[in-house]
Parts: structure tokens; sequence; C-alpha cells
């Protein structure tokens, strides 16, 4: 397959030199006399290369190779086995390609069920010298079966610590001692323009340890849709599946990001792909492995993006920041003074994009920690300390007042006569609505909509979010769960399972 793609791209190279290469002949045949005279003129102006230029890139050229040799045994290929149970397959695929057509018109026996194993490959980092490795949750998530090959092409079993799937980041651990243990650098301090090297195994494992530079394009990165929170480090170093977990790290040798993806129109590399700053993978490693779980910050308001009317009626500068549109009851927020409408602008000195931005900082702190929030109140700025919570997993704050339920795979708000002439619920004058719901969630494979409204959770009354959010909060992995829902003019019983964190 990688050769057939190889080949390909290279035939598009030539098209696209021989489309080139006439532009050029046919320019060089009516401007020959002016682009003489420009190239007299060049050469006029240009300065040879000299002997410090070539040190100063043979410097950079040795500085690369350094790192790489220093970074490259902390690096790991990963692959993984993973078990697809209850997959149909067709007893006849040569002559017939679909099973239903062919059950139905000639009383055929139904489509065997099989399993199969699928095969994964990621990479992963040294962070401990007895096999603490750190990865990507997507890499190993699901796995039967995990194992870790070193640079010395040694293999080892390796089994997960610890998984978060907010964050996209796993610890899994392999029996061995004296291992290259990669130095933790500081993301905070990494700058845009700064160079780093991409270190991992992309596309296949004949691939591994390779390294690619770049440097870093941005800071802060939001909104990609990947993880629930995210901050993430831009670079055109390259990365390619395969490399998910690997190291970026500058040019001390130090680890400041775990690459994690990019983006792409053809499923391959196109100058933009992201990393995790180490700073919080770090701190996630550091909770998954003395408590088994992340602990979150927990700040205690619904907020919502400031857009460009809003800025506008609000008399704020740019369009950036988050609005507090709602402070819980009883909340780190509330008792710290701050109100509805108040403006965040900073997050301890650093300046707050969006709501995505402040979520991830704020739960990339520890319970118990003061932040300071530099506010905008009635067109004056002003700075609130805040003590932070303890965030409950099981419900997140979305933008909007909305309560996000990850472990069901939904997101739902109380009942507003706008949600309910959307969703012909005219006369309900409170409740909660449900308005998202993950297609592949557990609320999803129950059969539960947007547009839904639940009237009672484990067969107590709803009237409210914060009812639910309670509710939630005593539900266990594996506990049943029964909704009463109404759906338009129906009432309907839904139950499930309460999948895994």
């Amino acid at each position: 397959m990688i050769h057939s793609k190889i080949r390909q791209n290279k035939w598009m190279l030539i098209v696209m030199g021989v489309v080139i290469g006439l532009g050029l002949g046919v320019t060089l045949q009516t401007t020959q006399e002016s682009q003489a005279n420009d190239v007299i003129a060049t050469q006029a102006t240009l300065q040879p290369v000299t002997g410090q230029d070539i040190d100063v890139a043979e410097q950079l050229s040795s500085a690369f190779s350094r790192v790489a040799e220093q970074v490259n045994p902390s690096v790991v290929t990963i692959f993984t086995e993973t078990t697809v149970k209850g997959v149909q397959v067709n007893p006849f695929p040569e002559f017939f390609g679909n099973d239903e057509f062919f059950k139905r018109f000639f009383n055929a026996p139904r489509p065997r069920q099989r399993d199969f194993k699928q095969q994964g490959l990621g990479s992963g980092v040294i962070v401990s010298s007895d096999g603490i490795i750190l990865t990507n949750n997507h890499v190993v998530e699901g796995a039967d079966k995990i194992k870790v090959r070193l640079l010395d092409g040694n293999e080892y079993k390796a089994e997960v610590k610890g998984r978060d799937k907010q964050t996209d980041l796993a610890v899994i651990k392999i029996d061995a001692e004296d291992l290259k243990a990669i130095k933790i650098g500081n993301s905070d301090k990494a700058r845009v323009g700064q160079w780093v090297l991409a270190i991992g195994s992309p596309l296949s494992p004949g691939l591994d340890h390779t390294v690619t530079a770049g440097i870093i394009s941005a800071k802060g990165r939001s909104g990609v849709g990947l993880n629930q929170y995210e901050d993430f480090i831009q670079t055109d170093a390259a990365i390619n599946p395969g490399n998910s977990g690997g190291a970026m790290v500058n040019l001390k040798g130090e680890l400041i990001g775990i690459n994690a993806a990019i983006a792409s129109k053809t499923g391959g590399f196109m100058g933009i792909g992201f990393a995790i700053p180490v700073n919080l993978a770090n701190k996630v490693m550091q909770d998954l492995l003395t408590t088994g779980k992340v602990t979150r910050g927990w700040l205690g308001v619904y907020i919502q993006n400031i857009t460009p009317d809003l800025a506008q009626a609000m008399d704020i500068e740019g369009a950036r920041g988050a609005i507090v549109s709602s402070v819980q009851e009883d909340s780190p927020a509330e008792k710290a003074g701050l109100k509805e409408g108040d403006v965040i602008l900073e997050f301890n000195g650093k300046t707050v994009d969006n709501t995505v931005t402040l979520s991830t900082w704020v739960a990339g702190s520890s319970p118990g920690d003061k932040i300071t929030l530099t506010i905008l109140r009635d067109g004056d700025r002003k700075e609130i300390t805040v003590k932070l919570g303890e965030l409950d997993s099981s419900v997140s704050r979305a933008a909007g007042g909305a309560s996000k339920y990850e472990q069901m795979g939904l997101t739902a708000r109380d009942i507003t006569p706008e949600l309910a002439r959307k969703y012909r619920l005219e006369d309900a004058d409170e409740g909660v609505v449900i308005t998202d719901v993950d297609p592949q969630g557990a609320a999803a494979e129950a059969g539960l909509r947007e547009g839904d409204m639940i009237l009672k959770f484990n067969r107590k009354t709803v009237k409210t979010t914060d009812d639910l959010d309670k509710l939630v909060k005593d539900v266990k992995e594996g506990d049943h769960v029964l909704l009463f829902i109404r759906r338009q003019d129906a009432n309907i019983f839904v139950a499930f399972t309460m999948p895994e964190k």
C-alpha cells in the first residue's frame, strides 16, 4: 500500500513538472531579454556564501543529530491487538456481495459471525527508568494485548496503568529496568517559531524512530474537536499515522509535547500537526499513577464565547474571552464573587481566547489551587482570586448553560421557550431536554435522541439539570440506568448500562 501511494505521488509530481516546464518554455521565449537583464542585476547584488554561513548551518545540523541520538532511546514503538467481535461474514462473497439480497431470494443461511484480530501501531515515550511510558489513549484504548519495542529491538509486554479520554493520554508499564528516560521540559516556556523534533514510528514498524524537524507554528490551539480539553502545540514537523504518542522535543532534548494528531484532507501529513503540552500530560500522568484517576479543578460557572456581536454590544475590544452566563450556587466562583455577565479575559496572566481554553486551564489545575482571573465588569478591569474546587468527572459544563454527561454520551439543558418550540414541547414550562447525543455513546445505542425530554432518572423526578447532575453522580460504571422520557406526544422508558468513564 505504501509503495502504491509513493508511485502515485511521483506520477503527480511528474505531471506537474511537465506543465510547469511547458509554461516556463513559453515565458522564456517571450521575456528572454528582460530576464537576462534581471540575472545580471541579481548576480551583481548576491553575496557569496561564506565559511561563517556554512558553520552556522552545520551547527544547527549537528544540534539536530545530537538531540536525535540523545532522545531516540527514550522513544518506543507500540503494537496493539484488539478483538473485534461479531463481524458478519458472507458465506459466498465471490458470488453475492449483498447478504440481505442473497438471503431473501435464495433462502441462503444467515451470514456467519466471527471475531477477528485488529492490529494497531503507535508510539510512546519512556518517562521513568523502571518502565513507565506515556502515550495517547487512542493508541491503547480497547486493546487486548500491548507490546512495546525499544530502539535496541527488545520487546516487552505492557499493561495499562491508567487512561484519560478527556485529554487522550494513557500511561502504560513494561517490566524492565535501567531504561533511558527522557528529560521532561516546560511546555509553558516553548515559543512560537522555535525548532522542534518529532520522533515516532509512522505508517509501519519498518519506519520506527523516524526523526523529523520543524518549528512550533502556534500554541494554545483549541476547538480542534479531538478532545474535551484542548491546548495543543501546533507544529509543521512531519507527523503521520503511527506517530501518535511519540515525542516532541526541543533542541535541548527535553520533552515538551506528546504528538497526538494531524489536520489533513488526504490522511497524510499536510504541514499541520498537534501535540499535547507536556505540562498537561505530566499532571495527568502523576494523577493516574498516584490515585488511579485524574483530579481536575472546578470553577463553577456556565460560560460562552464572545462573538463579534456580543463584543460590540458589551463594548469589549476584540472577540476574545469567555462571558459568564451563570454562576453555580455554592461554587468556588460564587464564593470568590464572580457574577453573571463578567467577561473572563485572563487566567493567571494568560490570555483567554475562548471557552475551551479556559475550561482546559481550569481542569488542568488541581483542586485547592488559587488562581487569578482578570475580568471585565461594567467596563472596568479587575482581578479576582479563586480557590478551585474538584470537578465531578461524571458531569462537565458546556457553553450556553448546558450539562455534558460524557459517560452517557449526551448533553442536556434546562427547557426554555425557544427549546420547547424547537422540539415541539410547547406546553413544557420546566424540565430537561437532550440537545446533543454522541452517536458512539451509550445513550445513542439505547435509542435516545436530540429533543427527548427527561422526566425521570432511575424513577426519580427530574425538573432541572441540577437535579440530573446529582442523580448521575450516584451512578457507577456497570449500574443499570432507567430513563423515563417524553418524545413529542409519547412517554417511553429507555434503559442501558452505564459504561466506563
